[in-house]
C-alpha cells in the first residue's frame, strides 16, 4: 500500500521548536513535489510550505517565513518541516502531501495525503 506518514508533532510552548517528518512507503518521493499543509479548528486547510522534487525551489506562506524551513532527503524518502519560534496560531493538524507537478502551494494541486500530526503551541 502507498503511504505517507507524518510524525514529530506534539505539545510545545510558544517560542519552542518542532521538526516534523513525512516518510513515504510503497513509492519513491524522488519525482514529486511535496507540501506541508495545516488545518486549525474551524479554518480551511492552508499550504504552509512546498518543495520541488529536487529541492531546488521552495515556498512558504507569509505567516511562517523566517521561522519554518522545509527540506527533503530523497535517499531516505523523507521530507521535513523544521518549525522554530512557534506561536499559538501555529496550532493545527499538519499534513504532508505530494504532487507530480511543481506549482503553487495550494491544496487542489496535491494528490495524495498523509493522515496528519497534531501540533499544539500553548503556554
Amino acid at each position: 500500500q502507498l503511504q505517507l506518514v507524518e510524525s514529530g508533532g506534539g505539545l510545545v510552548q510558544p517560542g519552542g521548536s518542532l521538526r516534523l517528518s513525512c516518510a513515504a512507503s510503497g513509492f519513491t518521493l524522488d519525482y514529486y513535489a511535496i507540501g506541508w499543509f495545516r488545518q486549525a479548528p474551524g479554518k480551511e486547510r492552508e499550504g504552509v510550505s512546498c518543495i520541488s522534487s529536487t529541492g531546488g525551489s521552495t515556498n512558504y506562506v507569509d505567516s511562517v517565513k523566517g521561522r519554518f524551513t522545509i527540506s527533503r532527503d530523497n535517499a531516505k524518502n523523507t521530507v521535513y518541516l523544521q518549525m522554530n519560534s512557534l506561536k499559538p496560531e501555529d496550532t493545527a493538524v499538519y499534513y504532508c502531501a505530494v504532487s507530480r507537478i511543481w506549482g503553487l502551494c495550494l491544496v487542489p494541486l496535491y494528490n495524495y495525503w498523509g493522515q496528519g500530526t497534531q501540533v499544539t503551541v500553548s503556554s
